[in-house]
């Protein structure tokens, strides 16, 4: 194969310290390169990588990754400007203060408040997953959480001439998606409700490195270096889930991924085998077992197969087959003049799959409660929904909801395995005059396999930026995301977020006021 490079326009991030406060300087130069010759193979699985990141260009993104991606696009900002209300939200922001540069990115729905591009990548990104209310694929992880947040805070640092596109953001988000998912299919493990590391910690860092290399233009080279980098970024352990901690997995990897990529531009170098070696990559995975990417010429997305599942209640994916069952059993126990009849409950029997992080019989936090499969059942029996407010601490210690906690028991079938494509939901309620009511779900509306409809995306959207957002501004997004592709100048996307006013241009340009 030949590579012929006539100029190559070569970015480098240089740090400087002044007044102890750290500075990045934007430097670009040109260098001439001569026509190079590559006669063997690609050597290793890490370079394909690199390979498949560099030369992705718009013309391989097809209809419907674009119509997907832009659907967990929007879903991501509207939970993470959700998340901004939020303690750890809160706390990490007060810890990324301590931190100065004369190049700056929007704290999303926050117009006062601008911080060095990592750390905005990473704020915002403690902010999405703060309530785990963001998008879930298969095999398990959160995808969007850690690439997203890089974007936004990459497009407002480099300047603006030649402009960003909407076009370069959607390809530049899916090459961080497809990674994810393409690491994740190396392992068997990784098909499964995990045990041992939070996976956006360990594929959402790979994933926001790659993202931010194609952002960043960098070189195959520079590509490969910044993959070597985030391996030694990557890795948080499930312990801390179902706490204030978790959200930080996300954080950290999208800012990790900026970070490999600079340093990946300044030379720094690592293992440029990263991803082959058990001691590498492997070390996360079980029976990791990687294979060199295809050509870019048969080069198909992971996302046109394999969609994603958009929650309508923010706690853990595995939760939401519990509410469906337990949503239609209710209906049989519950009517217009009688509440639900907790005093005439015996017992109250899940069959799930043994998650054990999840099974949690009385939980005392949000966080906990977020991650309990006692808790979202009692909840959806109760009170017919299950909302933002519906982990707030009152909630939580309500006496009845103590009282049918007490009254639940978990069975694990062993036909029920812990995978976010397989795994169902079997509630039995048993009622002291001994009559019982039971349901199976198999798939809940949200799931990839019933996928939640456009308006009622938008209508998840709405709700949860409207706590941050002026009417104009959440609906000025809903249409410029829509029409995402279409966008000439990602600055009219990055103004919005900052939660100020819409500029006139975004309200009343082509591509905002066309129909979705």
């Amino acid at each position: 194969m030949i590579d012929h490079f006539s100029e190559v326009e070569l970015n480098l991030i240089k740090w400087v310290s002044s007044s102890g406060a750290k500075l990045y300087t934007r430097i670009k130069y040109k260098v001439e390169y001569t026509t190079v010759l590559t006669l063997s193979p690609l050597k290793s699985v890490t370079e394909s990588f690199a390979k498949v990141i560099h030369g992705l260009k718009v013309g391989h993104l097809t209809d419907q990754v674009i119509r997907r991606s832009k659907r967990m696009i929007l879903d991501t900002l509207g939970v993470g400007f959700l998340g901004t209300s939020t303690a750890v939200f809160h706390k990490a922001s007060q810890y990324s203060k301590i931190y100065s540069s004369n190049i700056s990115s929007t704290v999303w729905g926050q117009p006062d408040f601008r911080l060095p591009p990592t750390y905005a990548a990473f704020v915002n990104g403690v902010a999405i997953h703060s309530m785990d209310f963001d998008d879930t694929w298969h095999p398990a992880t959160h995808p969007s959480g850690a690439v997203l947040p890089v974007l936004t805070a990459l497009s407002e640092a480099l300047p603006q001439s030649p402009k960003l596109s909407g076009l370069d953001l959607l390809l530049a988000f899916n090459v961080g998606i497809e990674v994810q998912g393409r690491l994740m299919h190396f392992s068997k493990e990784a098909k499964d409700i995990p045990k041992r590391f939070h996976p956006p910690s360990v594929v959402g860092t790979l994933g926001s490195a790659a993202a931010a290399s194609k952002f960043l233009g960098l070189s195959l080279t520079k590509c490969q270096e910044a993959l070597a980098i985030a391996v030694s970024y990557a890795g948080a352990p499930m312990a801390n889930a179902a706490t204030e901690t978790k959200p930080l997995h996300i954080g950290n990897a999208a800012k990790h991924g900026i970070e490999a990529a600079f340093l990946a531009m300044l030379g720094l170098q690592g293992n440029n085998q990263g991803l082959d070696l058990e001691a590498g990559f492997g070390a996360f995975y079980a029976n990791y077992s990687p294979k060199v990417l295809p050509n870019l010429d048969s080069h198909t997305w992971l996302l046109d197969h394999q969609d994603v599942a958009v929650k309508s209640f923010p706690a853990h994916l595995s939760t939401h087959w519990v509410a469906d069952a337990a949503a239609s059993v209710r209906k049989h126990l519950v009517t217009e003049t009688a509440l639900f009849p907790t005093e005439h409950i015996q017992r109250v029997v899940l069959r799930i799959p043994h998650v054990q992080y999840v099974n949690r019989p009385f939980p005392d936090s949000e966080h906990e409660a977020r991650h309990s499969f006692q808790y979202v059942a009692c909840v959806m029996l109760l009170d017919g929904d299950i909302t933002v407010s519906s982990f707030q601490k009152h909630q939580i210690n309500r006496p009845q909801v103590r009282e049918l906690l007490s009254k639940v028991e978990l069975e694990h079938p062993p036909d029920n395995l812990p995978s976010f494509n397989t795994l169902y939901c079997e509630i039995n309620v048993t009622l002291k005059d001994g009559a019982t009511f039971t349901h199976r779900s198999d798939t809940f509306y949200g799931h990839w396999r019933k996928p939640l409809s456009q308006k009622d995306l938008e209508a998840k959207f709405r709700a949860n930026a409207s706590r941050t957002l002026s009417y104009d501004t959440v609906e000025s997004l809903i249409k410029i995301v829509g029409k995402l592709e279409d966008l000439e100048d990602c600055s009219m996307l990055t103004t919005l977020l900052k939660g100020s006013s819409p500029p006139e241009a975004a309200l009343t340009s082509p591509q905002c006021n066309a129909s979705m």
